[in-house]
């Protein structure tokens, strides 16, 4: 191979590279934010936090404060979890923390259950 088709080879290397580079940032950006939301708006929906947002605004007569602290709080307690995660992450390979969440959740169902079968 001569110098002249290594530097052709090279920059289609690198061509292509940037290419998925960009095309990855964006797949990455959209897959993030949409999964993101999605998982928190459906896991949101119906339970104790907007039970009790309902109930305050239905007798507090003042339903855009209800909506204002509702939403303060729920964008306070996010930026906590995502500052630990943040923490976390860069401590934490992905495999530990996956098996780390998987036990939690295990326990915590295993508590939840208990606490069913016990009542």
């Amino acid at each position: 191979m001569n110098a002249s088709q290594t530097t052709e080879t090279e920059n289609q290397q690198n061509s292509l590279s940037e290419e998925s580079s960009k095309e990855q940032r964006t797949w990455s950006f959209w897959t993030v934010f949409s999964s993101t939301f999605l998982t928190i708006f459906l896991a949101e929906m119906g339970d104790k936090t907007q039970l009790a947002t309902l109930l305050i605004s239905a007798e507090s007569q003042s339903p855009w404060i209800v909506f204002a602290g509702s939403a303060i709080a729920l964008i306070a307690t996010s930026l906590l979890g995502v500052l630990i995660g943040y923490w976390l992450a860069r401590r934490l390979s992905p495999k530990t923390l996956d098996i780390a969440v998987a036990l939690l959740l295990l326990v915590i169902t295993g508590l939840l259950v208990g606490d069913i079968l016990s009542s």
